[in-house]
C-alpha cells in the first residue's frame, strides 16, 4: 500500500512539474521545450506501474504464506504446551497418589510400633493377652499392604516418567 501511495505521489509530482513547465511556456512565450530544465523524473512507461503492481502482489502472497506459517507454528506450539500441561497434571496426580500411600505406610508402621510396645509391656508383666497378639498381626498385615501399595505407586510414578522418554525414542 505504501508503494502505491509513493507511485501516486510521484505521478502527482510529475504532473505538477508538467503544469509548471506549461505555465512558464505560456508566460515566457518559449516554444522550444528542449530549452526547459528537467525537474522531476517521470516513469518511462506504464510497465513500471505494472511491474510494481506485480511485485506488490508477490509480496502480499509471501506475507500471506508467512502469516499462515506463523499460525501453523502457533497451533503446534499450543498443542505441545497442552500436551506438556497434561503430562504435568498426570505426574502431579501420581506424586499425590504416592504421597498418600506413603502416609498410609507411615501410619501403619506407627500403629505397629505402638502395638509392639504394648506387647512388650504385657510380656514384661508376665501377662499374655491374645487380643494384643491379634491386633499386632492385623497391624503387621496392614503395614505389609501399605508397603505394597506404596511400592506400587512408586513403580507407577517411575513408569509414567519413563513412558514419554521411551515413546520419543521410537
Amino acid at each position: 500500500m505504501d508503494q502505491l501511495d509513493d507511485i501516486r505521489q510521484r505521478i502527482l509530482g510529475a504532473l505538477a512539474a508538467v503544469d509548471a513547465g506549461l505555465e512558464r511556456l505560456v508566460r515566457t512565450g518559449v516554444e522550444d521545450a528542449e530549452t526547459l530544465p528537467e525537474t522531476t523524473a517521470v516513469p518511462d512507461k506504464p510497465a513500471d506501474a505494472d511491474s510494481l503492481a506485480a511485485a506488490l502482489a508477490e509480496e502480499r502472497t509471501v506475507t500471506a504464506q508467512l502469516e499462515e506459517r506463523i499460525r501453523s507454528l502457533k497451533t503446534k506450539q499450543d498443542q505441545r504446551l497442552a500436551a506438556l500441561d497434561g503430562q504435568i497434571m498426570l505426574q502431579r496426580d501420581r506424586i499425590a497418589a504416592l504421597d498418600a500411600e506413603l502416609q498410609g505406610l507411615r501410619q501403619s508402621n506407627a500403629e505397629l510400633r505402638d502395638i509392639a510396645g504394648q506387647m512388650r509391656a504385657a510380656l514384661s508383666e508376665g501377662v499374655a493377652e491374645p487380643e494384643l497378639v491379634n491386633r499386632a498381626m492385623l497391624a503387621e498385615i496392614e503395614a505389609l499392604r501399605a508397603t505394597r501399595a506404596a511400592d506400587r505407586a512408586e513403580v507407577e510414578a517411575i513408569i509414567g516418567t519413563l513412558e514419554p522418554l521411551i515413546g520419543e525414542g521410537n
